[in-house]
């Protein structure tokens, strides 16, 4: 709960402040002493390439704030956050990438666009090696900017299937119903069959737990248990075998089991929420079977 409370709270932009509060001491400094720092050439050259670094990241970050607002404030009423946040925040990363590449080459005295005019033979060469990786990270910035999947909707690319927990430019990170994290490139969304399984009002979700032998022995009441505390629940949808416990491992003096369930909505707190709500009630069976035994 303070967890949540912390994640909540506005974020003091600590990386804007410095680099303004660093561009003004640079001005000063060139305002008052001038002279000086043009007869030092090494210093000449490294202020210009910080001017070259800080002044455009502090306007794309100026940008890119003014850009997430107005999203935010159009997309209030969304049950569920999109994917545009995470493809800003990549983009902003590279280019202030390209910006400090460029303002090393200026601290150097090296003329960025002469250096990449006398780069371009090599550069050609690069794009062909890197292809398939320049590709992924095209596909990333579709996949970003895109409403077809975002972070946390259950998908089925190719053979794989799981929840999508993180994008980046050369992957979906999934994590799929054993645990498992699945680096899935993103060109198979656009090469390879692709579902998206949350795109329905139901949502499939699974609840794991493990149990002794000995509560194990009383599997059929356990599941009349959670039929009964849960066949009103009002946020799952009840289908066949909604309430039916299936062995996913037998251990020496343990066995772990999970239950597939499918809620309203796509929410993972809603998932969580009923998730919880679950594993209490087995938690009071138990307590409740080794009483008696």
């Amino acid at each position: 709960m303070n967890a949540a409370i912390e994640d909540n709270k506005p974020k003091i932009p600590w990386a804007f402040i410095g680099k303004v509060f660093l561009v003004i001491i640079i001005i000063v400094c060139h305002v008052y002493f001038e002279y000086d720092i043009e007869k030092r050439i090494i210093l000449a050259r490294l202020l210009r390439g910080l001017y070259s670094f800080l002044i455009p990241s502090i306007l794309l970050s100026i940008f890119r704030f003014i850009v997430i607002m107005l999203y935010n404030a159009r997309d209030s009423q969304k049950r569920e956050r999109g994917n545009f946040v995470l493809g800003i925040n990549r983009l902003t990363a590279v280019l202030n990438t390209v910006f400090f590449v460029i303002a090393i080459m200026t601290a150097f005295g090296i003329n960025p666009k002469e250096f990449i005019t006398s780069m371009t033979i090599v550069a050609m060469a690069i794009a062909v090696i890197f292809r398939d990786y320049i590709t992924n990270m095209i596909s990333g910035l579709i996949v970003m900017f895109s409403e077809q999947l975002s972070v946390g909707d259950r998908i089925k690319v190719g053979e794989h299937k799981g929840r999508i927990i993180d994008i980046t430019f050369a992957n979906l990170v999934l994590q799929d119903e054993e645990d498992d994290i699945v680096m899935v490139p993103n060109n198979m969304v656009f090469t390879s069959t692709f579902m998206n399984l949350s795109a329905h009002q139901s949502s499939l979700f699974t609840v794991r737990f493990e149990l002794p032998l000995e509560v194990s022995l009383h599997i059929d009441e356990l599941e009349e248990h959670l039929r009964l505390s849960l066949i009103n629940h009002p946020n799952l949808k009840v289908k066949d075998d909604q309430y039916k416990v299936k062995v996913m491992e037998i251990g020496k003096d343990y066995v772990r089991y999970k239950m597939d369930l499918y809620a309203l909505t796509n929410s993972n707190r809603l998932h969580r929420n009923i998730e919880n709500e679950i594993l209490k009630e087995i938690i009071k069976f138990e307590r409740s079977i080794l009483k008696s035994s």
